[in-house]
């Protein structure tokens, strides 16, 4: 079986692409560098996207690097020197090491504001503003010019989420009421789920992969009303009665010191077509949200207690 490398392998994602990887029984070696892995059977390197001469030797004896680590909000200059600068070091290292397959966690976040609706990745022009998203479009770029895949999710949630659910929340404890019905639709994954491609995407035969950057989500959307009110009921969230306009909620969001941007994701369609990896894949995409939410909703109130 194959060597992977895992990078960010003590984060969200990373968490779950290292337990699907130790199903495949694959060799597995772990990055991080915050926390040691919490794997005592299994390899860690300490290294820094950060500092690209940590990076020296880590992909020595690897065969697939799946690169799942990535700076997510903080200063311009922190998302500068992991997301672009660190990605582009540890590529150049795996080529030098001789790395046959780069899988890279991006996001669908590199599209920029706008309406979505069904399209493929190859169909979308990227379109970044955030420091985040500016710098993770540069990541894609660095692993596509070696030959690498990219995988674009929209929405994640499940165990160790910290982003998803706790934003929702917050924007549902400072709104008193629904902005439109909540129509639009929005495509989400389940984390499992999006290890389950990550690994499979990283063992597959280069013979059934037909595309260089795809769309990671369930192929069924979600509309924001029955995903806000599984946020509401899994975090005991009163439902409210009343109808806000869009410009009410910004005006409210303000006033409670959030920001309005991420209003704009919850009040348009987000949702991409994903259909192509799991077919490339001969793939199951699992349950639909409504489905697998209740599943993961106990795990979710434990945290936000916690919190």
């Amino acid at each position: 079986m194959p060597t992977l490398l895992i990078t960010g392998a003590t984060g969200f994602v990373g968490t779950h692409v290292t337990r699907e990887a130790k199903l495949r029984q694959t060799g597995l070696r772990l990055m991080s560098h915050r926390r040691p892995p919490s794997c005592p059977d299994l390899r860690a390197i300490p290294a820094d996207l950060a500092d690209p001469a940590s990076l020296r030797g880590v992909c020595d004896g690897v065969d697939i690097l799946i690169h799942c680590a990535s700076q997510i909000g903080g200063t311009a200059e922190a998302n500068e020197a992991v997301n672009a600068r660190g990605t582009a070091a540890l590529v150049a290292e795996a080529r030098r090491a001789g790395v046959s397959r780069i899988v890279h966690l991006s996001t669908a976040s590199v599209y920029g504001r706008g309406t979505f609706r069904g399209s493929r990745a190859e169909e979308l022009t990227r379109n970044p503003r955030s420091p985040t998203s500016l710098t993770r479009a540069a990541a894609e770029d660095a692993v596509l010019c070696a030959g690498g895949i990219v995988l674009r999710p929209h929405l994640v949630y499940g165990e160790g989420d910290a982003w998803m659910v706790p934003g929702l929340a917050r924007i549902l404890r400072a709104l008193p009421g629904s902005v439109g019905g909540w129509r639009s639709r929005t495509s989400v994954i389940g984390v499992p789920d999006l290890a389950r491609l990550l690994v499979a995407t990283a063992l597959a035969p280069a013979a059934d992969l037909t595309a260089s950057v795809y769309h990671a989500a369930h192929p069924e959307p979600v509309t924001v009303d029955a995903l806000l009110r599984a946020v509401a009921a899994c975090t005991s969230t009163p439902w409210p009665e009343r109808e806000l306009t869009a410009d009410q909620a910004r005006a409210v969001l303000k006033e409670n010191g959030q920001s309005a941007s991420a209003l704009d994701m919850l009040t348009t369609d987000h949702f991409f077509d994903s259909a192509p990896i799991w077919s490339d894949l001969c793939s199951d995409p699992g349950e639909r949200f409504d489905v697998d939410f209740p599943n993961v909703a106990p795990w979710y109130r434990k945290a936000l207690q916690a919190c």
